[in-house]
């Protein structure tokens, strides 16, 4: 049935070799706009506040009705932050890099292994191959919360309790990695193409680095931001007790605990813990919106 006798003259854009292509008009686009906006807005208010929280002398963090804009921006919040965390037992520099590195490697491990593992998944075939991403599947359905009892007697028979890897090995049990580079793995790689490499003599392990990870890039750029961001915000409390081996985020939270006279400094020390993850997006926006669109994710 041809387009023209179906689609309204209004929305025929032009035809061409590939067919017809539609247009909105300038209303609609207006109006989608605007719907645009509105959520845009929507979800950078809060993030906005925070950060104008964390400017606000007391008497305007503690003024009621609460003002949305600051009057007299200050920094003796931040000013605060740094010098109670001066005053304790272990250099914060320490906790800071405890994070830093736990969330860099950790972010680096899982990369490979979420990316080794969809590999298979999505370009090869095998007995029980989608029992296991059923598997994959079903385990996205479930909180971290759900498995802590679980999580914590293996680490403890693992002899993992206050070190590092208490926090770094849940974090690699996660499937979301997994399933997400399955799923671009499935749409970018054309079949043709590995197995025109496998014809020339390259081994699976030459194809997955040289040829596999450079065609994901976008795809692992953002489980590198997904990641991180998890690995950046856990405590780890349940697992370390060892005060030098704590992270950046349970110290802060504790600075921030402190009482009704620590209100400023906990708007501090979020917009602080914030500034990372927003960072990496900014970086790898781009990558994001590849993915999402391939993997069905939102």
């Amino acid at each position: 049935m041809n387009a023209e006798k179906v689609l309204p003259k209004k929305l025929i854009h032009k035809k061409g070799k590939s067919g017809t292509r539609l247009s909105r008009s300038r209303f609609g686009s207006f109006i989608l706009f605007l719907f645009l906006l509105m959520i845009a807005s929507f979800m950078f208010v809060p993030l906005f506040y925070a950060v104008v929280q964390a400017f606000k002398p007391m008497e305007e963090v503690l003024a009621f009705p609460p003002k949305f804009f600051v009057r007299n921006p200050t920094l003796n919040n931040f000013m605060q932050v740094f010098q109670l965390a001066q005053n304790l037992w272990v250099p914060f520099s320490r906790y800071a890099f405890n994070s830093i590195w736990v969330s860099a490697v950790g972010t680096g491990v899982y990369i490979i292994i979420a990316s080794l593992a969809a590999y298979p998944l999505s370009k090869h075939k095998f007995p029980g191959k989608k029992a296991l991403m059923l598997l994959v599947v079903w385990a996205l359905l479930f909180r971290p919360e759900v498995m802590g009892v679980a999580q914590y007697i293996i680490i403890s028979k693992l002899n993992l309790i206050n070190s590092n890897g208490s926090i770094i090995l849940p974090a690699l049990a996660s499937t979301l990695g997994v399933f997400l580079m399955n799923q671009f793995m499935g749409f970018s790689i054309p079949e043709s193409t590995l197995e025109a490499a496998r014809i020339d003599g390259a081994s699976e392990y030459r194809i997955f680095f040289k040829l596999v990870m450079p065609m994901v890039k976008p795809a692992w750029m953002t489980l590198i931001i997904f990641t991180f961001q998890s690995l950046w915000n856990t405590t780890g409390v349940n697992y370390i007790y060892d005060e030098s081996l704590k992270m950046l985020p349970s110290v802060l939270s504790t600075i921030a605990a402190g009482g009704i006279a620590r209100v400023g400094a906990g708007s501090a020390v979020a917009v602080l813990l914030m500034i990372p993850p927003i960072l990496i997006f900014i970086f790898s926006q781009n990558s994001i919106m590849e993915t999402m669109s391939h993997s069905g994710l939102k």
